[in-house]
């Protein structure tokens, strides 16, 4: 139970469902009410089939390029910290996200289901936490089911994204994001401490 626990917070924390609202508003605005729901279920499914792509084949796509596991962890840890950095003193996850459909992208697969569902720090850790070296199969279930049931959170706070977005508002959006920054940052900093351990003890 405290690993599917722990994977379930990793998971929480880069896939950030609540910083996720602000971004789902923005890209349905001014759509009916049938239409954002439907774009809801869109971007969830893209985004679970991303990262289930990932959770499946991203270790043999490494290993194919030569790329040990343990680098990939340093160097994603590495990335993942230098983004938690951002949401913690920068622009956090809903006003980075919302700039890209100011931008005029503003469909369900971008930036709502990438970068901002199944983002990069996602990706990462459906590799890093069913490490086929490091990790049973039922670690690894455990590991899958636990993403799903964030994705199904993320499904049903962006169904309810009006009425949440109205009571928490911006503020209560970007405060969420940024504690969620510095929980990612603490995974990052882990895990470039396991990539490191792991290196040296081959």
């Amino acid at each position: 139970m405290n690993d599917w626990i722990n994977c379930f917070v990793i998971f929480f924390a880069v896939i950030d469902p609540v910083g996720t609202l602000p971004v789902f508003i923005a890209v349905t605005a001014g759509h009916a009410e049938w239409k954002k729901r439907r774009i809801a279920c869109l971007a969830v499914l893209i985004a679970t089939a991303i990262l289930l792509f990932f959770l499946v084949v991203g270790q043999f796509l490494l290993e194919a390029m030569g790329v040990p596991l343990s680098a990939f962890e340093v160097a994603g840890g590495t990335v993942l910290f230098l983004f938690a950095l951002t949401m913690i003193f920068g622009d956090s996850k809903p006003e980075q996200e919302v700039e890209f459909v100011r931008e005029g992208h503003e469909t369900a697969i971008f930036p709502l289901a990438v970068p901002s569902i199944a983002s990069p720090g996602a990706m990462l850790a459906a590799v890093v936490l069913t490490d086929n070296y490091r990790f049973n199969v039922m670690h690894q279930l455990k590991a899958a089911s636990a993403m799903l049931a964030v994705l199904l959170i993320v499904l049903v706070l962006i169904l309810m994204a009006k009425w949440i977005y109205r009571f928490i508002g911006p503020a209560g959006a970007s405060i969420v994001s940024r504690v969620m920054g510095l929980v990612l940052a603490s995974v990052a900093t882990t895990n470039v401490l396991l990539g490191i351990q792991q290196f040296f003890s081959i």
